[in-house]
C-alpha cells in the first residue's frame, strides 16, 4: 500500500471537483486565506464543476474547469496537471438522487468510478500518487439503526444516494489497498446551517428553518419536532476535509472511510437555539406542514454517529446548536443579526 508523503518543503497542488458548490467555495477560500496546507505552501488550484467555477481574486495560480465527468476522456483531461490532492466533492444531493434515478448513478457512481480510474491509469503510467479526499454520508446507513451507529455497523442504505455513497467508499478503499493513490473518505453529517438558497437535499429543511428565520423570512418544517438527526456546521466540514488531505493514512488502517463528529439535536432542540439566539418571533416564523416524501427518507437517516475513531485523530465538531447558529451569524450574516 502506498501513502502520499511529500517532503515539508514541497509546495502543494490541490485540485477540487464540485468546487462551484457551497463546501467547494468555502474550501477554496479557506486554501487561499491559509496559503497552505497544513506544513505545505499552496502553489497551485484546479477548481472544477459542470459550470466552470469562480476564481478567487488573490492567492496562488488557479484554474477553472468546466467538466462533466460522466463524459467520457474528461476526468483523464482534468488529471493531467498531475495535482498532489484531489478533493472530490461532485455529487447530486440526496433528493434529487431519489427523484431522478439515472442522473443520481451517472453523477455519484458513474462519475467518481471515472476519476478513480483516471487515477489508477495515470498511476500506472508513471507512478503518479495522489491523496484522494472522498465524501460520503450518512445515508450509507440504513433503519433499523442503533444510537449511536458504530463505525462498523453493517452499510444497508435505503436511498439511492446512500448506495451510491456506500459503493464510493469500497472503491475508494479497494483502489488504495492496490496503491494507485492514498485516499481518507470522510462520512459527512448533515452540513447545518448551509447558506444561499436551498438545494434539493431531502436534509434541506434542517438550515431552512434557521436561515430562513434569522433573516425574518418564512420558513416550512416538513417533520415532526422529536426527528433527531447528525448535524456539522459548514466551517466544520471545510476543517474535515482540510484535515483529512494531510492525515498520516498509517494511522486510519485500511476502513478508508471515517465517521466525522458532530451534534445530534432534534428538530425541538434546533429551535430552542433559534428562541434563544433570535426570540420567539424567529421561532413563529417556521410554517409545520408534514411532507410523507421527505419523512420517508428522513426515517431512513442517523440519529447519532460513533466518531470516535475520526475524533482520536484530530476531527472536532460543534457541541451544540447554539454554537452551529452562531457560525451561521458570523460567515453568512457579518456576525450581526437584521434588526
Amino acid at each position: 500500500m502506498v501513502r502520499w508523503q511529500p517532503s515539508q518543503e514541497d509546495d502543494v497542488h490541490v485540485l477540487i471537483t464540485g468546487a462551484a458548490g457551497m463546501i467547494g467555495r468555502k474550501l477554496t477560500a479557506r486554501l487561499v486565506a491559509d496559503g497552505r496546507l497544513g506544513d505545505r505552501p499552496l502553489d497551485r488550484l484546479t477548481l472544477a464543476d459542470v459550470v466552470a467555477p469562480t476564481p478567487p481574486e488573490d492567492g496562488p495560480s488557479t484554474e477553472v474547469v468546466a467538466a462533466d465527468l460522466t463524459r467520457p476522456g474528461a476526468a483523464e483531461e482534468l488529471l493531467e496537471s498531475r495535482p498532489d490532492v484531489v478533493v472530490h466533492l461532485a455529487a447530486v444531493v440526496s433528493g434529487e438522487a431519489e427523484a431522478d434515478f439515472d442522473k443520481g448513478y451517472a453523477v455519484n457512481l458513474d462519475g467518481t468510478r471515472a476519476l478513480l480510474d483516471a487515477v489508477r491509469t495515470a498511476h500506472l503510467a508513471d507512478g503518479w500518487t495522489p491523496r484522494f479526499v472522498l465524501t460520503s454520508s450518512i445515508a450509507v446507513y440504513g433503519a433499523p439503526l442503533p444510537n449511536p451507529i458504530p463505525e462498523d455497523f453493517q452499510q444497508t442504505p435505503l436511498t439511492s444516494y446512500g448506495t451510491q455513497k456506500a459503493i464510493g467508499e469500497l472503491l475508494l478503499a479497494d483502489f488504495s489497498r492496490r496503491g494507485f493513490l492514498d485516499g481518507v473518505g470522510v462520512r459527512l453529517p448533515t452540513i447545518c446551517i448551509r447558506p444561499g438558497r436551498p438545494n434539493k437535499a431531502a436534509s434541506g429543511f434542517f438550515s431552512s428553518i434557521l436561515r430562513e428565520p434569522l433573516v425574518g423570512q418564512e420558513a416550512v418544517l416538513p417533520v415532526p419536532e422529536s426527528v433527531r438527526h447528525w448535524h456539522a456546521s459548514p466551517r466544520s466540514a471545510v476543517e474535515f476535509l482540510v484535515r483529512a488531505a494531510v492525515l498520516d493514512t498509517a494511522l486510519v488502517g485500511p476502513r478508508r472511510t471515517l465517521s466525522m463528529p458532530g451534534l445530534s439535536a432534534t428538530v425541538g432542540e434546533q429551535l430552542d437555539a433559534l428562541r434563544r439566539i433570535a426570540g420567539e418571533r424567529a421561532v413563529r416564523l417556521v410554517r409545520h406542514k408534514p411532507d410523507e416524501k421527505i419523512m420517508a427518507i428522513v426515517e431512513t437517516w442517523a440519529a447519532a454517529l460513533d466518531a470516535t475513531r475520526a475524533e482520536r485523530l484530530g476531527f472536532v465538531a460543534e457541541t451544540s446548536f447554539d454554537e452551529i447558529i452562531r457560525v451561521h451569524v458570523e460567515d453568512e450574516l457579518g456576525g450581526v443579526l437584521p434588526s
